[in-house]
This record gives C-alpha cells, sequence and structure tokens, in this order.
C-alpha cells in the first residue's frame, strides 16, 4: 500500500508563491502525470514530496505518515532526474547500485539487486559499461535501475524523456508504461508533454500558476475539460475555438450564432447561459469535417500539413478565425482552396464568459476510464476570469 496525501499545499518564495493551496489524492499503484506549462509549479510540486523543497504550509502525507519534516532519504521515495545524474567513473551496475552501497548493504547483495534489475529492463548486457559508452535512451535506463534497486513506496519522475529525441522518447514511453504494469507501484510523472500524460496517466493533474485546473483521467480531461485552459491543452493539435452568442436555451441544447450568421445546437445543461449571451465554442480538429453536403462555414485553405496518414488544413472561416482540421492522408486540399467545413453540435463544447465549461447534457460513455479499484478524484471548481481574447491558432509558415 502506497498512498500520497497532499492537503492545502503552499509553497512561497519570499513573497512569491508558487504553490497555491493544492489538495490531492494518490492511490496506490496509481500512475499520476502532472502537467502543465513551464512555470505552472509541477517540478515544483514534485520536489516538495521528495523532499527537495521545504513545504511552506499544508501537510503531505505518505501513507498516511506526515512527512513534511522528514529527510528525504528517509520517504521511501525514489527520483528520477531529467539529466540522468550518472557517474562517469562508475560502471553501469555500480551506479544502479551506489544508493545500496550508501546504506551499507553488502557488495554481494547490492549486486545481486543490480542484476535483479538489469534483466528487468533489459540492461544485463550493459552492467560493465561505463556511462559515457551508452546511448541516451539506455542511460535513462540506468537512471530508473538506479531507483528501482531501492524498492521504493513511491517513484517520482521529473521529466526523464525531456533530453531523448523524438523516437526515444515513444520508446522509453512504452517501456514505463509496461514497467508500471508489471511492478504495480505508485509512480508521480512530471512533464510539460501532453502527449506523455495522455499514454501513460491513470490520472492527469494539469496545473497553472500553481493551481489545480482540474485532475481525472486521461478521457475525462478529453471529453469534458473543465475550462478553455484545459480545453486548449489535452489534445494535439489543440482544441480550436470560436467566439458565438448564444440565440436560444432550449431543453435540447443551446443554440449559438456563429460568424457569416450559420447556427448550431450544442447539446450542453439548459439554465446557465441565456439568449443574447456571449461564449465561446470549442471543436477538435479530428472531429470537423470537410463535407459539401452538409457545409457549416465556409473557409480558405491557409496551410496544408501532409504527415502520411493523417492530413491538417489551417482554413481560415468567417471572421477570420484560423481552424485546424484534420482530414486522411489522401486529401487533395490545396492552399487557396474554397472548402466546406462542418460541425457537428454533438461533438462541440461551450465555454461562458468566464471561460468555465458549460456541462454536456450526457457524460461521454468512456470518460470515467481510469486506474481499477481507484475512485476518480476531482478538485472541487473554482471561479476564475479569462480576461485575455480568445487567440486563433498560430497559422505556421507555408514551407518553400
Amino acid at each position: 500500500m502506497s498512498t500520497v496525501t497532499l492537503r492545502d499545499i503552499h509553497k512561497t518564495y519570499v513573497d512569491n508563491e508558487v504553490i497555491k493551496g493544492v489538495n490531492l489524492d494518490i492511490h496506490d499503484r496509481e500512475f499520476v502525470v502532472f502537467v502543465g506549462p513551464s512555470g505552472c509549479g509541477k517540478s515544483t510540486l514534485l520536489r516538495m514530496i521528495a523532499g527537495l523543497e521545504d513545504i511552506t504550509s499544508g501537510d503531505l502525507l505518505v501513507d498516511g505518515d506526515r512527512m513534511n519534516d522528514v529527510p528525504p532519504d528517509q520517504r521511501g521515495l525514489a527520483m528520477v532526474f531529467q539529466t540522468y545524474a550518472l557517474y562517469p567513473h562508475m560502471t553501469v551496475a555500480e551506479n544502479m547500485a551506489f544508493s545500496l552501497r550508501l546504506a551499507g548493504v553488502s557488495k554481494e547483495r547490492r549486486m545481486e539487486r543490480a542484476r535483479d534489475v538489469a534483466r528487468i529492463l533489459q540492461l544485463e548486457p550493459l552492467l560493465d559499461r561505463k556511462p559515457g559508452k551508452l546511448s541516451g535512451g539506455q542511460r535513462q535506463r540506468v537512471a530508473i535501475g538506479r531507483a528501482l534497486v531501492r524498492n521504493p513506496k513511491v517513484f517520482l519522475f521529473d521529466e526523464p524523456l525531456s533530453n531523448l529525441d523524438a523516437s526515444l522518447r515513444v520508446q522509453m514511453r512504452i517501456e514505463l508504461a509496461g514497467l508500471h504494469e508489471s511492478l504495480q507501484s505508485t509512480m508521480i510523472y512530471v512533464t510539460h508533454d501532453q502527449i506523455e500524460a495522455m499514454t501513460l496517466a491513470d490520472k492527469i493533474v494539469v496545473l497553472q500558476g500553481g493551481i489545480v485546473e482540474q485532475v481525472g483521467s486521461p478521457l475525462e480531461l478529453y471529453h469534458h475539460p473543465r475550462n478553455l485552459f484545459v480545453a486548449g491543452f489535452i489534445g494535439s493539435p489543440k482544441m480550436n475555438f470560436l467566439a458565438v452568442q448564444t440565440t436560444g436555451v432550449q431543453d435540447s441544447g443551446t443554440t449559438v450564432r456563429l460568424p457569416g450568421d450559420a447556427t448550431i445546437t450544442i447539446p450542453v445543461q439548459p439554465r446557465t447561459l441565456m439568449a443574447g449571451d456571449r461564449a465561446t465554442l470549442g471543436i477538435r480538429p479530428e472531429h470537423l469535417r470537410i463535407d459539401a453536403s452538409n457545409p457549416t462555414l465556409m473557409g480558405e485553405v491557409l496551410v496544408v500539413e501532409r504527415l502520411g496518414g493523417e492530413t491538417y488544413l489551417y482554413v481560415k472561416v468567417a471572421g477570420g478565425d484560423t481552424f485546424i482540421v484534420q482530414t486522411d492522408g489522401d486529401s487533395r486540399a490545396k492552399v487557396r482552396d474554397r472548402v466546406p467545413v462542418s460541425i457537428d453540435g454533438n461533438l462541440c463544447h461551450l465555454f461562458d464568459g468566464a471561460g468555465q465549461a458549460i456541462p454536456k447534457a450526457e457524460r461521454h460513455p468512456l470518460s470515467l476510464t481510469h486506474h481499477p479499484e481507484v475512485p476518480l478524484q476531482t478538485e472541487a471548481p473554482r471561479e476564475q476570469t479569462y480576461e485575455q481574447p480568445i487567440q486563433p491558432h498560430e497559422v505556421p509558415r507555408q514551407a518553400e
């Protein structure tokens, strides 16, 4: 049983509060990912759990025991850093067993433990090599192995894949997912990459400005983002946003007027908006269609990105906003083409003037999928005003 509980955690540097009252329950065997933009406080929060940063106020509990004043090496946690932090003069086996050496474990026992971990991580042929002879992915596995030999209660990962190239990141994501499945350990993982968060996590914690914006399973955040920030952060490419005005509110949904006078009904809960209110429509690129039989908006193709299996069209629609539309890889669309964009109201999201999501009339059937035997935890909603105007997608420069 390895649980981590954060109760009203604050962190202040002089007069700058960087963590602002975080409450979170991390359950036994969960893979929890802290995600957010640079400066959101995710690494600071992880370092506070590890004991590398003091907690200004609040309580940190591991397996129910308060850890605020417990030294890092006595918390039963193991941390994997972004920079590997391997000793260049030591072999792989010596690096992995070093913490056991400091703990006074016999050489025979610590080398046995290093070999056991090397077998799990497929490092057995490399045990006698030094870090300088290893690839980036191999070094990262050694860093993970050094944490594994300690048999910790909880694993902490601070952006461990950010130094790897794209193909190695994919490979290491697969290995980490398999490692969690085989070890059934509690893991807390920090990243700025929402793709890593979506593919690895049982539960995602989205942070911004030291505040938890939303906690939930990957599909919960994808299908039911709490606000504009989460909606725009989760998903790749990011969600399209469009300023709209409500024209009617019925039990079946809320009808909004789009630029160009088209209307669409979105099945959200009534009694939240009134006719005439300003709102924001959100729809993901994969939910838009180029469909001449049922056009909602007409637009001009500005950029075509062909990725083989899929194509992204950057389409300027009425009102000057730019939508990203995901189409199939064989799309024949060209720059400056006029295309009919079809929007299905059932796939749209609606946000009020403060940037808060209007709850959908029905939950998506997969949105509560999460780690077995673990109840879904969410933070209480908070008031937030989005003072900055909604910006359309930045259009990439057309390749020469």
